[in-house]
């Protein structure tokens, strides 16, 4: 395969010039799209931002507007991204470790911090690989605290919990429309409150930090028509491949993986042309959803009884997203050694995140460093399955069939 096709390695959505051109010659109306959230989602208020990230650095900015309180708890295995916003924002940051075979906190962990510490602002529970956490026991912890809770739903559009959508059942919640992440207009997301006394609160600060920005603006405009030509097999490659070459030549694994960030992300307003076009393709999520939903039960299904790997898998009280599939390898080693049997493959196997969050090097001053046990294995005993609609099925067989040669 290689150069000739290459499968991204999560589930996002294609899209076409045809689609783009006649849209980008009319006038449309703001606000259609989050329209489309506040219906889907059941909650008073979802405000377009430029990125997920810049939607959780609004969210931050508004409750400590309402709060004096400082830290925020985040998973310790999570995007580089979160805390940068949240020191972008003026907070504290306070990791707790995951659970040992799933993306769950550490519940005894996390009610030690929310126990010990008076200072705590908000929980982050992020939906990763699009599986709904424990929200129960996570607003069980935080509720006798005072404690907001913010759903990082970068992941799990179309998710449920308890037959409650991921995004409404939180005190704010965040979502990505990025490339690769489902629904996307290049880069772009939602900032979601549940709480109607707090709409204002989020609108208001929205109007103080989410400035006009022409020229981003229309940069994110060519990328986008750039990503209706590259984001399909025959071309991904250059655009994916190609710069990780460059810079494992230079044997630099976090720039290669795409996990080198700084704080300065941007925070601006998304043109109308680019909310409608994620507008147009709203009605396309159930769609999609069933059909990543579909791989991801393929996996389960063929993988269940090979010794050695473990899927992550939905909870029974949840329905997941599944941008990509899960698995943990008992052995580090042989996780590595199956990395490298896929590394040309273009098949889509890859992993989350190379890192707990405190053993980035460019974050170590940031960070509280302590011994993540359960979030450092994750990172070293994880790979990702695609489930993007680009995926043959006879291509899905030949990822199967050479996981089971090498465990």
């Amino acid at each position: 395969m290689g150069l000739i096709r290459e499968i991204p390695p999560t589930a996002g959505w294609p899209l076409t010039i045809k689609s783009l051109i006649p849209s980008l010659l009319k006038r449309h109306p703001k606000g259609l799209l989050e329209e489309d959230l506040k219906k889907y989602l059941g909650v008073p208020c979802a405000l377009l931002t430029c990125s997920g990230t810049s939607g959780f650095y609004l969210i931050l900015e508004s409750i400590k507007k309402i709060s004096g309180r400082k830290t925020v708890i985040i998973p310790a295995f999570v995007c580089p991204l979160i805390p940068l916003a949240i020191k972008r924002a003026g907070l504290n940051i306070k990791p707790c470790d995951i659970n040992r075979d799933n993306f769950d906190y550490d519940i005894n962990m996390l009610g030690g911090i929310c126990a010990e510490d008076s200072d705590i602002l908000a929980i982050l529970a992020v939906h990763l690989a699009g599986i709904p956490l424990d929200l129960e026991a996570i607003k069980e912890t935080s509720g006798k605290n005072g404690i907001f809770i913010i759903e990082d739903c970068a992941q799990s559009l179309g998710a449920e919990y308890k037959d409650k959508k991921t995004g409404s059942f939180g005190d704010f919640s965040f979502f990505s429309l990025c490339r690769g992440k489902g629904l996307t207009i290049y880069e772009g997301g939602l900032a979601v409150t549940t709480l109607p006394g707090q709409a204002k609160l989020l609108t208001d600060t929205a109007k103080e930090i989410m400035l006009r920005d022409n020229l981003s603006e229309s940069l994110k405009i060519a990328e986008l028509f750039a990503y209706s030509i590259f984001y399909r097999p025959r071309f991904f490659w250059f655009a994916f491949r190609a710069p990780q070459i460059f810079w494992r030549l230079r044997d630099n694994r976090v720039r290669a993986m795409g996990e080198y960030f700084t704080p300065d992300f941007p925070v601006h307003k998304v043109s109308a042309f680019r909310e409608y076009i994620g507008h147009l393709n709203f009605p396309r999520l159930s769609e999609e959803l069933a059909k990543q939903r579909e791989k991801a039960a393929i996996y389960l299904n063929r993988l269940k009884d090979i010794p050695g790997i473990k899927p992550i898998s939905e909870p029974s009280q949840a329905k997941a997203s599944y941008p990509y599939l899960t698995l943990i390898f008992e052995d580090a080693r042989k996780r590595n050694s199956c990395l490298d049997a896929f590394e040309a493959s273009g098949l889509g196997v890859s992993q989350a995140y190379l890192h707990a969050i405190s053993d980035y090097a460019y974050l170590k001053d940031i960070i509280p460093q302590a011994q993540f046990t359960h979030a450092r294995a994750l990172a070293e005993k994880t790979i990702t399955l695609s489930t993007n609609s680009f995926l043959r099925e006879p291509e899905l067989e030949n990822i199967i069939k050479k996981l089971k040669s090498k465990t």
